[in-house]
């Protein structure tokens, strides 16, 4: 996190924002924090530190990944561990947001609620992650701070989309979670993937093109993949664009139009893929298949006229 994005710690419990607020914080020398209770959705995402968190009463023990979502009126603190001499830095990001914006947001869409809905209801504050689906929110929080703190033309519109694609994409994670699908439904985008792959080789087969184009999230397509055959799909992009890149230089292709053609940015990266799959490079796959082609040539000629001599 660059150093700029940091926030000093404040005890304040009040917005300056009527509609929300992010901050990065980084504590080593914070001991105790008081129990207190606010009226706007506090959201807490944990990435380091021997802490946990008190709601009502029940302390909750946290890792990283995990997100918290407090909701307004609930009485809460952090709980610092204390007694070690070199403990690890207590490092979260905080998201405040009012329950005005947040009423603004479900009349648009309800799915921008769901989460707060769920915690209210069940009462289960807590959302873990995996690291995979954890770093994809990480990364849209780093790219919401660093608009925040960004001086450009349009800076609160971005700030807003970029804050309501985050609240989308924490809300489908927690969607996926709370209802995973069936085997059988897991099993049909695995396979209905592996079609549209092979049918659209030539063209955008980005994990977001994928995820538009199922109706579902980055994490559950690159998950799918991963499930069935322990490869990640970008892998298995590679490897069906390297059959085909084969297979085209084999039938006379130029290699210049084949590696455009399957996706790869210029020779270099293609050079790099195909040697590392195969053994040799493209040039030198087309010389031993050409030289190859020249050896079985004339015993085809020589047998074709046996075929054709008159017997005697």
């Amino acid at each position: 996190m660059k150093k700029g994005l940091q926030t000093k710690f404040s005890t304040r419990q009040y917005m300056l924002s009527k509609d929300f607020e992010i901050y990065y914080y980084s504590d080593r020398e914070l001991k105790k924090v008081d129990s207190h209770t606010h009226d706007y959705y506090e959201f807490y995402f944990f990435l380091e530190g021997d802490v946990g968190i008190e709601i009502e009463a029940q302390e909750y023990p946290l890792r990283y990944g995990d997100i918290v979502l407090i909701p307004p009126g609930l009485r809460h603190h952090s709980v610092i561990h204390a007694g070690q001499q070199s403990r690890p830095a207590y490092r979260r990001f905080v998201l405040w947001i009012s329950q005005e914006y947040c009423s603004q947001l479900m009349e648009l869409s309800s799915s921008y609620g769901y989460l707060m809905q769920y915690v209210l209801v069940n009462r289960d504050y807590i959302l873990h992650n995996d690291t995979v689906t954890f770093n994809m929110i990480q990364s849209r929080v780093f790219q919401l701070i660093e608009e925040v703190h960004a001086d450009r033309f349009g800076r609160e519109a971005q700030v807003c989309l970029y804050m309501n694609e985050l609240l989308l994409l924490i809300n489908r994670v927690a969607y996926e979670q709370k209802h995973p699908v069936s085997v059988h439904e897991e099993t049909a985008l695995y396979q209905n993937l592996l079609l549209y792959i092979e049918a659209h080789l030539e063209e955008d087969l980005s994990l977001e093109r994928l995820a538009q184009t199922f109706y579902v999230s980055r994490y559950h397509v690159a998950h799918t993949f991963t499930d069935h055959i322990g490869i990640s799909i970008h892998q298995y992009i590679t490897r069906k664009r390297l059959e085909a890149s084969r297979a085209a230089i084999l039938a006379g292709e130029k290699i210049s139009d084949t590696y455009l053609r399957y996706g790869f940015r210029d020779y270099s990266s293609f050079f790099r893929a195909f040697r590392k799959e195969y053994g040799i490079s493209p040039k030198e796959f087309r010389m031993f298949s050409e030289s190859a082609s020249d050896k079985s040539a004339p015993d085809t000629r020589a047998q074709s006229k046996r075929q054709l001599r008159p017997q005697e």
